[in-house]
Parts: C-alpha cells; sequence; structure tokens
C-alpha cells in the first residue's frame, strides 16, 4: 500500500530541496510513502522557473513581504499593481491541496557570517529576515482549520544567535497553533553523503495532535572527496563543454598565485616564497613548448621518447631522461669514491681516480698520523721525538699556548690603573708595552660633574643653570618603565595587564590605548575567522569541500579551486613560440600551469559547484540545465539550495514518522538504530512537558 505525502515550499528558490523530497521514499511494514510537490513560491521569477523544472510541479512568483517591509527593502514605495499577499494566496499557489510537511528556507543573508554585524542591523537586511516570520505566520493562517504535520524551517546556524529574537517570535505562532519545536543543527553532507561539508540551521515542528513521536535513524553517511564527484565529469575547457563548464579567464598574476598555493591550504602558502626586487628567488615559469621540444629537454622515465633523429644529442631536443635508478648500482662510474667498509672492484693496471671507482671514503682522523707537516699539538700532549729536522713544515712541531701574552708584546696597551713597563729606547706601540687606555674625555677641560649620574638613594649637586646630562643632572632610576603614572604616549599594555583608564581622548598617541597581542598569527592554529576566508584556496583533490555558498562566484574570496590531477590540452598553445615572453601580470587567459606538487591548480566551474551540491547525477550531467546566462546569478541559486541529497534523507525520516502516526501505532520494533541526533529529537520533543519521548 502506497501512501503520498504532499509537500509545499515556501521561498523555494531553484527547487532542489523540492527535487530532494521527490526522490525519497519511506517503508513502515506493508505501508510505503512517497512525496508530491503540490507548490512553491518565491519572489524570483527565474528561480521559479528553476522550481518547475526540478520539482516537476507549477511553481508561482509571489513577494510575501508586506508594504511596511517592502519599502525597508527596496527603499521606495511598492508599485500601484502590487498588493500584500494573503492566506488565499498560499492556498491557490499550492493548487487548493492541503500540505502534510511546509518546507521553508528563508533568505539567509541577514543571517550569514559572510555579513558584518553592523551591515546585518540595517534595516535592508531586517525587512528581508522578517520575511521569514509573515512566510511562518501566512502558512499557519492558511490551513488553520486543519493544521498541517510537519513543519521545517531551514537556515544558516547563524541564525540561532543573530536571529534569537525573531526565531523566539516565530516559536510564539507555532505554540500558538499547536506545534511542538525544537532547534537543531546538522551537516547535509554527512546526512545526504556529499564531497562538502554544509552546517545548517533546521527548527523542526510537529502538530501535537496529529503526530506522536518516534524516532528512527537514517545512515550517516562519510564526506567524499572532491575527486570523487568530480572525475565523473569531463576536464573543464574554455568554451566546448557548455556555458556551466566553462573555466574563467583569470589575470596571469592569479594563475600563478594559485600554482603556487599548496593544495588543501590558501594564500598563506604564497608568505613561504622567497621574492627578492619582485621576482620568484627559488623558481621559475616557462612555456611548456619548452620542455616539450626545446634543447635540453628532459624526459619522464615513464613518457616515451620523441622521434631520434640523426642529430640526436643532448643540447638539440628531448633527448635526455631522469633515470630513477639508483646512482650505486653503477659500479665503473668515472671519479668513484668507495665506501670504507665496502669491497673494491677488480683492481686493473688502469685503476686511477678518473677511470672508476678508484678512491675511498677515508674515515681515520688525520691527526694520528705524528710527522704530517704543520702539525700543532695541544698543550697537555707530548711530544714525539726530536729529530734533527724540527721546523713546523716538517711534522707536528708547533703548540697551542693557552698562556697569556706577556705585556711587553707588540702594540699592547696598558691599563690606565696599571704601571708601565721598563722604558727603552724603542719605545713604540709596535714594540711592547707602549700605549695606555686613557679614560678621559677629549677636548677641553671637564669637571667631575660632567655626566655624572647620581645613584637614586643619593643627594643631587646644587641644581645650576646649564643642566641636562652634561651638567651632572641624570640620575640612575631604578624604577620599571611600565610603572610610571604618567599619560605616556604611544604605551604598549601587556596582555595579562589591565588598561589604564579609558578617557575621551583614547587615541595610541595619548597613553597606554594599545596592547602586545601574543594570539597566533595567519600561520598558526587557532584563528578560526582567517581559517574559514581561506582566500585563494585550492583544495585537494581527495579533500572534500566547504559548503557551497551563494557567493561562492569568484577564485580569491575562499577555498574555491581544485588540485586537479587529471591531464588537460587547456593553455596547451599558450605559447607556441619558444622564444616568446610569458603574459603580462594583468593579461587576462585560461592557463594550465603545473603545480609543485604535478597537478592543475584551478578554480571550480559553475558545473561542478552544483556537482558538489548533488543537484544532478555527475553521469548525467550533459542534460543538468538551469534559467539564464549568468555565472554569478547560477551560482547564487546554488550556494542558496538545499542539497536534494540531504533533502531526501531528512523526508525518509518524516515519511516514516507520518506512516506510524496515520496507522494510529505507537511503537514499532525495527532493527534501525534510535535516532539521537537532533533532527529527530527534534520530531520528538514536547514543548509544553519540556521532556523527549523515545522508543526504546
Amino acid at each position: 500500500m502506497e501512501q503520498i505525502f504532499n509537500v509545499g515550499h515556501l521561498c523555494c528558490g531553484s527547487g532542489f530541496g523540492a527535487k530532494g523530497f521527490r526522490k525519497a521514499n519511506a517503508r513502515v511494514g506493508n505501508l510505503t510513502a512517497k512525496f508530491q510537490n503540490i507548490g512553491g513560491i518565491d519572489v524570483d521569477p527565474a528561480g521559479i522557473r528553476d522550481f518547475e523544472r526540478f520539482a516537476g510541479v507549477k511553481g508561482t512568483v509571489l513577494d510575501l513581504m508586506n508594504a511596511e517591509q517592502y519599502e525597508a527593502f527596496h527603499g521606495k514605495k511598492p508599485p500601484a499593481d502590487w498588493r500584500e499577499a494573503i492566506p488565499e494566496d498560499i492556498q491557490r499557489a499550492m493548487g487548493f491541496k492541503r500540505p502534510h510537511i511546509w518546507f521553508v528556507s528563508a533568505p539567509c543573508k541577514g543571517f550569514s557570517g559572510l555579513l558584518p554585524e553592523k551591515t546585518s542591523k540595517h534595516a535592508r537586511y531586517q525587512a528581508l529576515n522578517q520575511l521569514a516570520l509573515r512566510a511562518v505566520w501566512l502558512a499557519m493562517e492558511a490551513y488553520n482549520d486543519d493544521p498541517v504535520e510537519f513543519f521545517l524551517f531551514e537556515n544558516v546556524p547563524r541564525i540561532a544567535t543573530r536571529g534569537r529574537t525573531l526565531l523566539d517570535e516565530i516559536q510564539a505562532i507555532l505554540a500558538h497553533f499547536g506545534y511542538a519545536f525544537a532547534e537543531t543543527t546538522h551537516d547535509c553532507g554527512e546526512l545526504g553523503g556529499l564531497a562538502q561539508s554544509r552546517k545548517r540551521f533546521l527548527m523542526v515542528a510537529r502538530h501535537m495532535e496529529k503526530v506522536p513521536p518516534f524516532l528512527y535513524e537514517p545512515p550517516k553517511r562519510r564526506l567524499r572527496g572532491v575527486g570523487e564527484v568530480l572525475s565523473q565529469l569531463p576536464v573543464p575547457s574554455t568554451e566546448t563543454i557548455g556555458g556551466m563548464h566553462r573555466l574563467p579567464a583569470l589575470q596571469w598574476k592569479t594563475w600563478v598565485r594559485l600554482a603556487f598555493v599548496e593544495a588543501g591550504a590558501d594564500w598563506r602558502s604564497l608568505n613561504k616564497l622567497k621574492v627578492e626586487d619582485g621576482v620568484l628567488a627559488d623558481y621559475g615559469i616557462v612555456p611548456d613548448t619548452q620542455w616539450r621540444q626545446g634543447p635540453l629537454g628532459v624526459l619522464d622515465w615513464d613518457k616515451p621518447a620523441g622521434t631520434i633523429t640523426g642529430n640526436a644529442t643532448a643540447t638539440t631536443g628531448r633527448f635526455n631522461v631522469a633515470d630513477p635508478r639508483p646512482v650505486v648500482d653503477w659500479h665503473r662510474e668515472t671519479m668513484g669514491v668507495q665506501d670504507w667498509e665496502d669491497t673494491a672492484g677488480t683492481v686493473t693496471g688502469n685503476a686511477r681516480p678518473g677511470t672508476g671507482r678508484f678512491s675511498v671514503a677515508d674515515p681515520r682522523t688525520p691527526g694520528a698520523r705524528e710527522n704530517q707537516q704543520y702539525g700543532v699539538r695541544k698543550w697537555e700532549q707530548s711530544t714525539g721525538a726530536v729529530i734533527n729536522v724540527k721546523s713546523p713544515g716538517q711534522g707536528t712541531f708547533a703548540v697551542a699556548d693557552p698562556r697569556t701574552p706577556r705585556r711587553n708584546g707588540a702594540l699592547g696597551v696598558a691599563d690606565w690603573n696599571s704601571h708601565s713597563g721598563t722604558v727603552a729606547g724603542e719605545s713604540l706601540p709596535s714594540n711592547g708595552n707602549f700605549a695606555v687606555a686613557d679614560p678621559r674625555i677629549p677636548g677641553k677641560p671637564r669637571f667631575n660633574n660632567t655626566f655624572r649620574i647620581v645613584p637614586f638613594e643619593g643627594t643631587a649637586p646644587a641644581v645650576a643653570g646649564p643642566g641636562g646630562p652634561g651638567g651632572g643632572l641624570a640620575v640612575s632610576d631604578p624604577r620599571a618603565r611600565g610603572s610610571f603614572e604618567g599619560g605616556g604616549k604611544y604605551k604598549v599594555t601587556a596582555f595579562q595587564e589591565p588598561a589604564g583608564t579609558v578617557i575621551g581622548g583614547s587615541t595610541t598617541g595619548q597613553g597606554a590605548f594599545s596592547v602586545a597581542d601574543p594570539r597566533p598569527d595567519a600561520f598558526k592554529d587557532g584563528r578560526k575567522h582567517f581559517q574559514a576566508g581561506g582566500h585563494y584556496g585550492v583544495v585537494s583533490w581527495s579533500q572534500y569541500s566547504g559548503a557551497v555558498i551563494g557567493t561562492s562566484h569568484s577564485w580569491d574570496n575562499g577555498r574555491w579551486s581544485v588540485a586537479d590531477p587529471r591531464e588537460t590540452q587547456v593553455g596547451e598553445n599558450l605559447q607556441t613560440d619558444q622564444n616568446a615572453c610569458l603574459p603580462e601580470p594583468d593579461q587576462k587567459i585560461v592557463a594550465h600551469i603545473t603545480a609543485l606538487d604535478g597537478t592543475w591548480h584551478r578554480p571550480f566551474t559553475t558545473l561542478e559547484l552544483a556537482a558538489l551540491q548533488s543537484l544532478f547525477d555527475p553521469e548525467e550531467w550533459a542534460g543538468f540545465e538551469m534559467d539564464g546566462k549568468s555565472d554569478s546569478a547560477w551560482r547564487e541559486r546554488i550556494g542558496n539550495a538545499v542539497p536534494p541529497d540531504a533533502a531526501t534523507a531528512i523526508a525518509s525520516v518524516m515519511g516514516r514518522t507520518l506512516l506510524l502516526a496515520m496507522t494510529g501505532e505507537t511503537f514499532m520494533l525495527s532493527s534501525d538504530p534510535i535516532w539521537v541526533q537532533p533532527l529527530t529529537i527534534a520530531l520528538s520533543v514536547d514543548t509544553e512537558a519540556n521532556t523527549v519521548r523515545r522508543a526504546d
């Protein structure tokens, strides 16, 4: 027996959540459940055209704002032919059918962490936020005589804090109409087995009279690497595969940045490069044609060689090879050096160092030989035999003498407080200790108070007219610098110390209004904000991506590039002339730079972002289309979409719960685990009793 459950969609967007419900099914005993979409409402005509394509039902273009919200959002009064939506409009948009489930995905820009807190409080965004409240009220009023069994409200997680007041108002409306509700968070990637981690907020409400609580768990699936999805799509090109799979033309300097960002990292990788006078010091970039055809070309060990010509020398083309075999296997190489513990090769009549392995790495200490030239003995060692020839150049006949040189040595300098040696006829600095370290200050006669420093506990001399350090007015102050209570311009407060009094002129130049912040910089762990930013971020082929968002239309505002290991012909004809220069930094092109890890670091295409969202089956990519021709409009709708595979998992659980409620069951034995995850807890919560009931 098959039961069909109706689903209505408010703020439906392009209908990908509706597509997920359309694929879902549930089973309880002999009962099976499927879902049909009965209608969708959105203010965006392009989104409604997409909705009708993917949801399989007619959509309605309708503005759900009231007049006050319209004026705050648009900055002007509504036109003369505009009117506020009423509950009857909701019924008409649903084909005058009653939903079993309401699914609402209200605009989330005002709650998103990508929007600064100050900007989110602007009247325009507040009006957009209030749209969610009005949508819920219209949905409840439209069917107040026969309430809908389930109500799902989906948004970004930050709504739980930034939109707290709004959520409280929505929950008050739900409670008035007899609903129990709970706020939950989930990862769409884990529910749908996606190649992205997409954390979302979901408020689940059930009508307490119609739906008793049941808790059964859908399987939580692993997050997949982007390569598992993208490998089913063709390698992107410039024009030949369609508009949604077209590579953007980026500035040459942007391609270079992406090539040097490590896979799995972001722009901070660039700080590891050594740059001198604006030029990379450790790396070079040359056109690939020079490596394929040019002189001194080197072949990979596993690649076929080019045509062998009569002049196939190392400098005339690609006639060299990167040989991975160990050098130790070559036993007769020129200038070879034998290890001390190894056996020698065959000794031949021409066993010279230049003809083979006829040298040895001798580990013995040269000092063991007693008669080496210019040998120097340690002071504590005994001397060797004294022979007839005993100059330093003929053996170890020198000693390291640690004793202090005598005072009468050449260029000697006597201390000011020491007596001099005998004054001889040749009393020159180069003949002995005939120089002195004179502490007196040169120039005009100085008195004993010049540059005099008074001890802190001592009395000062008479204060004279000139003053200043040259007049003897300096003090040895033992107090710590930070202990002064004065204004202290440009003072910096230690991180663990309290600040001084905050006054009206609290600028850095007026006191201790700066802080020595010891927290980690961009290269260290713990800075979640910058880690989440990920500018110029490159995702490795085996890594899952972050949440695809509505603003993921650029490669420089997040991790929207991938290290693609597949071979491609893109950029092959970029440089056909071996003597041609590389592109100018600002020149826009489609390029393929082989990165240090051997892959191609390139931006995700629009089609690939849709695949990561599970908006279509990758094996059926050729049939996927969205309304319009604008990449930015496509990406905004893709980023705002509910992933269909995640919606399917949620719908399946709700379908089972509705089947049980329909048959009057209060308990069912099942081999499936009890779902204690937040979503199903929400299906069972009783706000009146403030308890959670479970089928144990």
